[in-house]
């Protein structure tokens, strides 16, 4: 499972070895116990990825070999491609622009995109220094 974590200023991607069911859950009962409200509703995510990153074109192999349509990749620019995910936002209300988006695909999706996000942001961080 794919969990992105938006908050007010960055964003966080994280590959989850539980299934998706099993953190809903968890988050559910966690709210429950805390007496917080939840919004859960099917909606779509995205994000940046330099089209220069050593395995985007293994990535686009593997999104066309997809048939669920859960990925979608497209050119923003020369330096950049967006990358689309189908999934779900869990929010603490219908009003928050903050939350977190998680999704499920095959095994090794999740954990080459992983991969490639953790490698763009090791290159953003070196370039920033």
């Amino acid at each position: 499972m794919l969990k992105l974590t938006y908050t007010e200023s960055s964003f966080d991607l994280e590959c989850l070895t539980l299934s998706l069911e099993e953190w809903v859950a968890q988050r559910v009962i966690l709210a429950l116990r805390v007496g917080q409200s939840l919004c859960i509703e099917p909606s779509t995510a995205s994000f940046l990825l330099p089209v220069d990153l050593p395995g985007v074109e293994v990535l686009k192999a593997e999104v066309k070999r997809d048939d669920r349509e859960i990925i979608a990749l497209c050119a923003c620019d020369a330096e950049y491609m967006e990358v689309t995910l189908r999934g779900s936002w869990l929010l603490d209300s219908s009003k928050d622009a903050v939350g977190v988006f998680f999704t499920t695909m095959s095994d090794r999706a999740e954990f080459f995109l992983h991969k490639l996000w953790q490698e763009a942001q090791a290159c953003a961080s070196v370039m920033s220094e």
